[in-house]
């Protein structure tokens, strides 16, 4: 007889615990969720703003074929796969290479990291203007001028953006990443155990013999974790290429949705297009957070 009424209590403590969560539960949902199912549905609709192409009707798979058929957007895939396993690889080389120098102890450390991090701080889309404006500019940029004060011939005409757009959003985008990467991996070479460190330096190790054989196979979940969130970011970069390069040569798949959607007019292809983005990332994502799980349980143990 005393089952019930417990039951009750347990149910109305339980739901007093989580009533403050409601809120935000709800806002997620209205931000993230319902965005997504209506973008899925008009990802089935032919659905064309264009003069003379009006009205709407039902697509069927006819949108997600066209995304896999269409030249340009099978460009743009490959150009995201470009730019981001570029971008990601070469962060993470040259993230490990400065968290191992700011690893170790030195007068001004404190103020190198805070220098190193100040990038990856910067809003994306003024970054990109400021690479494309102050840095590689024609004429007046700062690659420009010290190509002239080099003596470097006809420096003055060297359009970097113009000549090499997908490299310069590269450049730019590493530039603005490897503080990313270089935080997670210094925070493991931090984790790292000094007594193992010590006991392979009195065993004769030489530097190179402990980075290889201690330190980078305990860097390997710190650098799948920072290579997987790379990914699910930088493959939905759209600021680079718009402040850079307005898509000239370099159009990815974010760039692509964006002109689909606002220069085509085309719903229907620009919503199937997000959605086929939303999936990959979701891929990504998942992964990523099997990572983080088996870290922390690494970790724990």
């Amino acid at each position: 007889m005393r089952t019930a009424p417990t039951m009750s209590k347990w149910g109305r403590q339980s739901w007093i615990r989580r009533a403050p969560l409601l809120p935000a539960l709800v806002f997620l949902i209205l931000v993230t969720q319902l965005p997504f199912v209506a973008t899925l549905v008009i990802s089935f609709m032919n659905w064309s703003a264009q003069p003379g192409e009006g009205g709407k009707s039902f697509a069927g798979l006819a949108n997600f074929k066209e995304v896999f058929q269409t030249a340009e957007y099978r460009q743009a895939v490959y150009t995201s796969i470009e730019m981001t396993v570029t971008i990601v690889f070469v962060s993470a080389v040259l993230g490990l290479g400065v968290a191992l120098l700011l690893n170790h102890r030195f007068f001004g450390r404190g103020f190198v990291r805070t220098m190193m991090i100040a990038p990856f701080l910067i809003v994306p889309i003024a970054a990109a203007v400021f690479w494309s404006n102050g840095i590689l500019q024609t004429g007046f940029g700062l690659v420009d001028g010290l190509l002239g004060e080099l003596g470097v011939h006809n420096a003055q005409n060297i359009s970097f953006i113009t000549t090499h757009p997908k490299l310069s959003i590269e450049i730019e985008l590493i530039w603005q990443w490897t503080p990313f990467m270089m935080l997670i991996l210094l925070a493991g070479l931090q984790s790292r155990d000094g007594e193992i460190m010590e006991a392979a330096s009195i065993d004769g190790a030489s530097p190179w013999q402990m980075f290889r054989y201690v330190t980078l196979p305990h860097l390997r979940r710190y650098l799948e974790l920072s290579i997987v969130l790379g990914t699910i970011f930088i493959v939905q970069n759209f600021d680079a290429v718009q402040g850079m390069t307005l898509g000239q040569n370099s159009t990815n798949l974010p760039y692509e949705i964006y002109e689909v959607f606002y220069q085509a007019k085309d719903y229907g292809a620009a919503s199937a297009l997000g959605v086929v983005v939303v999936i990959a990332s979701i891929v990504v994502a998942t992964f990523g957070l099997r990572v983080v799980s088996s870290l922390l349980t690494e970790e724990n143990a």
